[in-house]
């Protein structure tokens, strides 16, 4: 599904389910630029849309992109040029040159604190899992040679370099976009996220229970129609759909037929203020 910005859904296509999503990436821009005779456009995904060989489609199909990156597998003299230019001030940031594109890293103490507390976790996990031996799932900080668990000290000491730092990659120089302006488009991420959530829950589009490809199709479509008018609704009066529908449940007309005259009684409930503010944002009454 293709969002803009604020989350309001622009375009959607299906794929068969064993299909890898980081080969959906391509096909749907493509499709979406000619339909749409786009000249210029810029991708904003997360790390786990994006490999090298999908970088490189985007740069072959001459589109812009801002992605996020897998620090930990970055190689040790990137690495360690992030930590020697990074200052660990809030908001810092730094532009590196990769094979990838420009590298950007920021810091956040609030993203240190987080990170810091996970990889503490962790490190206690390994040493008690190595001090009392059993079984379990895979622990992040330990390795094993000659049979025997010990703790990755290499892992350890990158994970402590990258402490609250994020990175993103792009194709877009300095004079074209800034740093502060990568993490902002970045950032907004989550309104795609919010875009989903609705679309997976509250419009219940899975699980399909449908067999056939046409009636996966439409119930596809509907749901997609209904998130365009769920975030519409949400842009217009900015609240959310659940609250929009609490409130909307509370306008109520009942028809009753008079039997004696045969005449149609309309009862109907008084719009709280609440409600007249939403229908007013929604430009349904003359303000």
């Amino acid at each position: 599904m293709v969002v803009n910005k604020e989350g309001f859904p622009l375009a959607y296509d299906l794929f068969p389910g064993n299909t890898f999503e980081g080969h959906t990436l391509i096909p749907i821009i493509k499709e979406f630029k000619k339909e749409h005779n786009i000249k210029n456009l810029t991708v904003v995904a997360d790390a786990a849309m994006i490999s090298s060989e999908n970088i490189a489609s985007l740069k072959e199909a001459k589109i812009d992109y801002i992605v996020g990156a897998r620090l930990g597998n970055l190689q040790a003299d990137i690495i360690n040029s992030i930590d020697k230019q990074l200052p660990r001030t809030d908001s810092a940031n730094i532009r590196l040159e990769t094979k990838l594109g420009y590298l950007i890293c920021d810091f956040s103490k609030k993203r240190f604190t987080k990170d810091k507390f996970e990889m503490e976790k962790q490190i206690d996990k390994a040493k008690q899992l190595i001090n009392h031996p059993g079984k379990t799932k895979k622990i992040k900080f330990i390795k094993t040679i000659d049979a025997k668990n010990q703790l990755n000290k290499e892992l350890i000491e990158k994970t402590n370099i990258l402490l609250g730092i994020k990175g993103y990659y792009t194709n877009l120089d300095e004079k074209t976009i800034s740093n502060e302006v990568v993490i902002e488009r970045y950032g907004q991420l989550y309104k795609i996220e919010q875009a989903f959530r609705i679309s997976k829950h509250d419009l219940k589009t899975r699980p399909i229970f449908h067999f056939k490809e046409d009636p996966i199709k439409l119930h596809l479509l509907i749901c997609f129609m209904a998130l365009a008018v769920s975030k519409y609704i949400e842009l217009k009066t900015n609240i959310s759909i659940q609250s929009f529908l609490s409130e909307s449940k509370k306008i109520t007309d009942a028809k009753i037929l008079n039997k004696i005259t045969n005449k149609m009684i309309l009862k109907r409930v008084p719009i709280t203020p609440e409600v007249e503010t939403i229908i007013k944002r929604l430009n349904l009454l003359p303000h």
